[in-house]
């Protein structure tokens, strides 16, 4: 009977025993969740591609009358049609803000023409109309933009250089109508403004529209006959404004960084 009982009182303690040993265990940590990481558009790197659009050349001449130099007006007209061409460039992003140097190469057709208001002609005199032709340009210039993620607003200035070319030919309703008279032909530097919006739209990729302002300020020019004979000179203004459309590959991975 006492072996019972002495049973029966270690099973007892052994119950009361075990809740106390739970309590004993260490509690699990808490660890909290890692916050959210939001993404954002990276548009730091090199990138090349490629554009195009229209413009449109403002020009003015104005006959340089030998030995004098006295200055006749003759006119201006709008030398406007097609373009198309590259660029290449490199962008820094510092937070929002974008610096970048860029090169750009295009392909033109800007034509246009006027009839002479100092030499009109008649039916019975020669007439000139001028011609000119802006067949090529070049940009180099620095941008700084600001960026809103994948969403680029940014500025462009710099140097531009434009492949010209002036033509004379006998006006309509002359007796040499449609005669080429006298041309030249020249590469002529200025500088350049501009302004673009940039979305991108894929990693890497972008697409945007920019319009471009290109200051070429005055120049005389001699021209030459058909057989190399002095014609005479004009000085010549010209200013150059275009829009573009633009596709972009940025290099170096996905344009999308973390922070």
């Amino acid at each position: 009977m006492k072996k019972l009982i002495a049973a029966a009182a270690g099973t007892l303690a052994l119950g009361l025993a075990a809740p106390a040993s739970a309590a004993d265990l260490a509690a699990r940590p808490y660890t909290k969740a890692p916050p959210m990481v939001a993404a954002m558009y990276d548009w730091s790197g090199f990138y090349i591609g490629i554009n195009g659009g229209g413009g449109s050349s403002h020009t003015c001449l104005d006959f340089v009358t030998p030995v004098t130099g006295t200055l006749v007006g003759e006119g201006c007209h709008n030398a406007t049609g097609g373009t198309i061409g590259g660029q290449v460039g490199y962008r820094m992003q510092s937070g929002q803000w974008v610096y970048g140097i860029e090169g750009q190469g295009n392909w033109a057709d800007f034509r246009g023409d006027n009839i002479s208001t100092a030499f009109p002609g008649s039916a019975l005199v020669t007439g000139d109309r001028n011609r000119t032709t802006i067949d090529a340009f070049g940009l180099i210039t620095g941008q700084v933009g600001y960026a809103w993620n994948n969403v680029l607003l940014y500025v462009k200035g710099g140097a531009a250089v434009v492949g010209d070319k002036y033509d004379i030919y006998a006006a309509a309703g002359t007796p040499l109508a449609g005669t080429r008279l006298a041309s030249a032909s020249e590469t002529r530097w200025g500088g350049t403004v501009g302004v673009g919006l940039e979305y991108g739209f894929a990693p890497n990729w972008s697409l945007g529209l920019e319009y471009d302002h290109i200051f070429l300020g005055d120049r005389t020019i001699g021209f030459t006959t058909p057989v190399g004979g002095v014609f005479g000179s004009d000085r010549i203004r010209q200013d150059v404004d275009m829009g573009l459309v633009r596709l972009n590959y940025k290099f170096g991975g996905p344009s999308l960084a973390r922070y």
